[in-house]
Parts: structure tokens; sequence; C-alpha cells
């Protein structure tokens, strides 16, 4: 197995660890988790074909839905609220 694979995988226990934190904890690590993920991308690509980049891709939207799904909102000028910025 490669140095990246298993980075992944390291990765991968690490945001299912702060997971099970209380929500007031994951903030830290969970943004850490989530600036190192296109580095760990990049370098499974340097490694790897563009399906097992892809298939990171698709792992870490899947476990960061909410935050990016926030980040995009806030981007898109909607205030990050999920009502889209009405109040």
């Amino acid at each position: 197995m490669s140095a990246s694979l298993i980075l992944a995988c390291l990765w991968v226990l690490a945001a299912a660890l702060v997971a099970m934190l209380p929500m007031r904890r994951q903030f830290a690590p969970g943004l850490a988790l989530l600036a190192l993920a296109p580095l760990l991308l990049v370098y499974l690509g340097m490694q790897h074909n563009i399906w097992v980049v892809l298939a990171g891709v698709a792992a870490l939207v899947s476990m960061f839905r909410r935050p990016l799904g926030y980040f995009l909102r806030r981007a898109m000028g909607h205030g990050g609220n999920r009502d889209g910025g009405r109040q």
C-alpha cells in the first residue's frame, strides 16, 4: 500500500474520531482536517490515477457535507443560514 493511501486511511480515522467529539470541540480539528484534505488529494493524484482522487473527493464531500454547504452558501452571498439568508 502506498504512503498516500495510508495517509488517506489515517485521515478518515481522524475525521471519524473528530466526529465523536462534542460539537463545541469539533471546530478546530475539523477545520484542520478540511484544510489538509486538498493536499492529501493532490498527493493521492500524484501516486495514483484520477479515479482514486475522485473517490477521495466523494468521501470528503460525504463526510463534510454540512460545513461545505455552509461555506458554499456564504460564498454565494446567502449569509450561511439554511433558510437562504432570510431572517
